[in-house]
C-alpha cells in the first residue's frame, strides 16, 4: 500500500513563530481537501523543524493542532534536515513492507525532491499532484491562457477543480502553471488553452506518462484542435503533432485562441 510523505512549510501549512516562541501552522489552500480525498492512503510527514532544542516537538505539537486526527501514525512522521537522502531512506524503512517505489514525497523545495528520488520514492511538487504521483502520472509545466471574454476568476475556478496549480501570472492574459495531462484535458474542454511543457520533476518516460500523452494528442485531434506536421491549419487549429523518430507522438503549441 503506497504511503505519501508531506513536507510541511510551504507545502502542507504555512508557519509562524509566536512571540512565546510557539509554533503554528496555516494549512495552505486547498490541502484540506486533497488530504480529504488521500483517506484511503496512509499519509506520513518528512520535513526539517528548524534547529533548536525541542524544535521537532513544538512542530509536533502545531501539526496536531493544524490537522487533528491526521498524521497520526508515528512510524510515519519524521524530523530532520532534508539535506541528502537518508531521512528519506529511514521513512521508507519505517513505513513497513512498503517499498520505495510505493512511497512519495511532496515538497516544493526541487532539492528535496530530487533526494527523495535517489532513494527511490516517486515525488510530487505540490500536495494537488499526490494521487497523480501514486498512479505515476506526470506533472508538466504549462502556459495557460486566459481568452478574451474571460475572467481571472473563471480561470481561478477552473484550476483549483482539478489537478493544476498557478505558479505565477505572466500577464492579464497567461499564467505559468504546473498541470497533469488529466488537468490539461479538464482546462481545455473548460475553454483555458493549455501548452504543455516539459515534465516539473523529469524522470523516464513509462508507459503510464505514455498513455496519458497519447490520450491528450488523441483527444485534440477528436476536436479538431491539432493536425498532423506538415498539414494545412485550420482556423481551429491551436496545436500541431509531430512523429519522433522513435515512434513517440510530441505536441507543439501553434498559437494561443
Amino acid at each position: 500500500m503506497p504511503v505519501i510523505f508531506f513536507d510541511v512549510g510551504a507545502t502542507l501549512a504555512d508557519a509562524r513563530v509566536e512571540p512565546d516562541g510557539s509554533l503554528t501552522l496555516r494549512p495552505r489552500p486547498r490541502v484540506m481537501a486533497v488530504l480529504d480525498a488521500l483517506r484511503d492512503v496512509r499519509t506520513g510527514i518528512i520535513s526539517d523543524p528548524g534547529p533548536g532544542a525541542g524544535a521537532a516537538a513544538r512542530a509536533a505539537d502545531a501539526l496536531r493542532t493544524a490537522f487533528p486526527g491526521r498524521f497520526t501514525d508515528e512510524a510515519l512522521v519524521h524530523w530532520g534536515a532534508k539535506d541528502g537522502r537518508g531521512i528519506f531512506d529511514r521513512a521508507v524503512a519505517g513505513a513497513g513492507e512498503t517499498t520505495a517505489g510505493d512511497c512519495v514525497f511532496v515538497g516544493d523545495d526541487a532539492r528535496e525532491r530530487a533526494f527523495a528520488r535517489e532513494a527511490g520514492l516517486r515525488t510530487a511538487a505540490d500536495p494537488v499532484f499526490a494521487r497523480a504521483a501514486t498512479e505515476n502520472r506526470p506533472v508538466h509545466q504549462a502556459w495557460i491562457e486566459l481568452p478574451d471574454g474571460r475572467d481571472p476568476a473563471e480561470l481561478t475556478t477552473a484550476v483549483d477543480d482539478t489537478e493544476a496549480v498557478v505558479v505565477r501570472s505572466v500577464s492579464d492574459r497567461l499564467v505559468l502553471a504546473m498541470v497533469t495531462t488529466r488537468g490539461a484535458e479538464a482546462l481545455e474542454r473548460a475553454g483555458f488553452p493549455v501548452d504543455l511543457r516539459e515534465p516539473v520533476d523529469a524522470g523516464p518516460t513509462d508507459d503510464a506518462e505514455r498513455r496519458a500523452s497519447e490520450k491528450f494528442i488523441s483527444d485534440l485531434l477528436a476536436r479538431g484542435e491539432a493536425v498532423y506536421e506538415g498539414e494545412e491549419p485550420t482556423p481551429r487549429t491551436t496545436h500541431v503533432v509531430r512523429s519522433e523518430d522513435d515512434g513517440r507522438l510530441t505536441v507543439r503549441r501553434l498559437r494561443f485562441r
